[in-house]
């Protein structure tokens, strides 16, 4: 769902050069915009020619055709394009918050349009094929997540930060990936890596050496100072950013180009490039547009779940059922978990440092408020979930917040 994104080739690439972990019969991308469905399409079919798949790759608008016969369906939505998420990157900041897709009041704009549209293609899905697994990389995921475990949908959570963090620290050690296991613990865009391991779950943690020895790298790539990592001990994603300097961020966001904007020219630039019928691989502008290592975090991920293949251990976002005993069985965390055919079972984690399960309690507490606003609407619900943010809870805010979330999206909410 979503195939005519400009990020499909990579996906599409990652099928391709990963056929004996996940053979795939059929893939269908399904968009209802026809004019770039048509254009990722050609590529899609060009990359799958070179690299000798044998597969099948066809495109349709049509939901329920896409999803008929089908052992997995992948959303990957944008609702209102780079246009919503450009106004979600900027709003925010005439209220002094920091404005981006997934965190904060945007975040919260972002929820509202894209929950009841993926809701309404679950509805599909199951209809048609009740037996298919749903696999959300849509923003954002954790609430998504929920709300489609919620309306009780075979479905798992999908995020390329944790397997960044793998390919990045492996190279840094000099091993292979597969060696390189992460005590990766947190909600989805609100984690941290509180070890590194070697060789598995009981492996040996590197993480000391890892700071010690790359501690500037990997601080540089953070965009924090090396005397936070060094602090802390743990290595935080990128989007700890937004909460550990967030007047530093909305003061370089107020001083540049939108993150959308940018994106924007990006996809004009791909989309005329997928046009051309001698392209038969994904260009490298495309490394550009973000998601690195998507394709291969989707393919272990299904094949897990459809039993073909794919690691036994993976990162992602699922009920958390009793790992984390300070928030409720039905809150969605992303942390390693065993992978299957029966679905994904959180691995047990070592206790989080009040500093951490603080702020992961506030967030939960804020995505309770954020999915009951998607799925019930009002201007008090997206009140209350702003208040609750933990990158906003003041009243003034909030009120000036939602007034300009609704206004802005109000085409993309019914209640509206």
């Amino acid at each position: 769902m979503g195939g005519g994104s400009t990020y499909t080739p990579e996906l599409v690439d990652g099928f391709a050069r990963l056929h004996d972990t996940l053979p795939i019969g059929e893939l269908v991308l399904v968009d209802p915009a026809a004019d770039r469905l048509d254009l990722v399409g050609g590529l899609a079919r060009r990359i799958f020619a070179k690299q000798g798949h044998p597969g099948r790759i066809t495109t349709t608008s049509d939901v329920e055709a896409g999803v008929a016969d089908a052992d997995a369906v992948l959303l990957q939505l944008r609702v209102g394009g780079q246009a919503a998420r450009n106004q979600d990157e900027t709003w925010p900041l005439e209220c002094g918050c920091v404005g981006q897709e997934t965190t904060g009041a945007g975040g919260l704009a972002k929820a509202l349009r894209t929950v009841p549209v993926v809701l309404d293609i679950a509805e599909r899905v199951r209809r048609a094929n009740p037996d298919a697994w749903i696999i959300d990389f849509t923003n954002p995921v954790g609430i998504v997540t929920r709300a489609l475990l919620r309306a009780g949908h075979r479905a798992v959570g999908l995020c390329n930060v944790a397997i960044g963090f793998q390919r990045k620290f492996a190279k840094l050690l000099e091993v292979a990936p597969a060696d390189v296991h992460l005590d990766h613990v947190g909600l989805n865009h609100l984690t941290w890596e509180t070890g590194v391991r070697l060789g598995g779950p009981g492996g040996e943690d590197v993480l000391p050496r890892l700071l010690a020895e790359h501690g500037d790298a990997i601080a540089g790539d953070l965009r924090l100072p090396r005397a936070v990592l060094d602090r802390l001990g743990v290595v935080p994603s990128y989007y700890l950013r937004y909460f550990y300097a967030h007047d530093e961020v909305v003061r370089e966001l107020g001083t540049k180009p939108s993150r959308a904007a940018e994106v924007a020219v990006m996809e004009r630039e791909l989309l005329a490039l997928y046009g051309d019928p001698a392209l038969d691989e994904k260009p490298a502008l495309l490394a550009r547009r973000g998601g690195a290592f998507y394709s291969e975090a989707a393919v272990d991920l299904a094949a897990a779940l459809l039993g073909d293949g794919g690691s036994p251990v993976q990162v992602v976002n699922t009920y958390n059922n009793g790992t984390l005993p300070f928030l409720a069985d039905d809150a969605v965390i992303e942390v390693q978990a065993r992978v299957g055919r029966s679905g994904a079972t959180p691995l047990a984690v070592a206790e989080l440092d009040p500093l951490y399960a603080g702020l992961v309690a506030n967030v939960t507490a804020y995505e309770d408020l954020a999915l009951e606003a998607a799925l019930h609407g009002g201007r008090e619900r997206v009140f209350r979930a702003l208040l609750a943010h933990p990158l906003i809870g003041q009243f003034e805010y909030a009120e000036g917040l939602t007034d300009r979330l609704i206004a802005h999206n109000r085409e993309h909410l019914a209640w509206a």
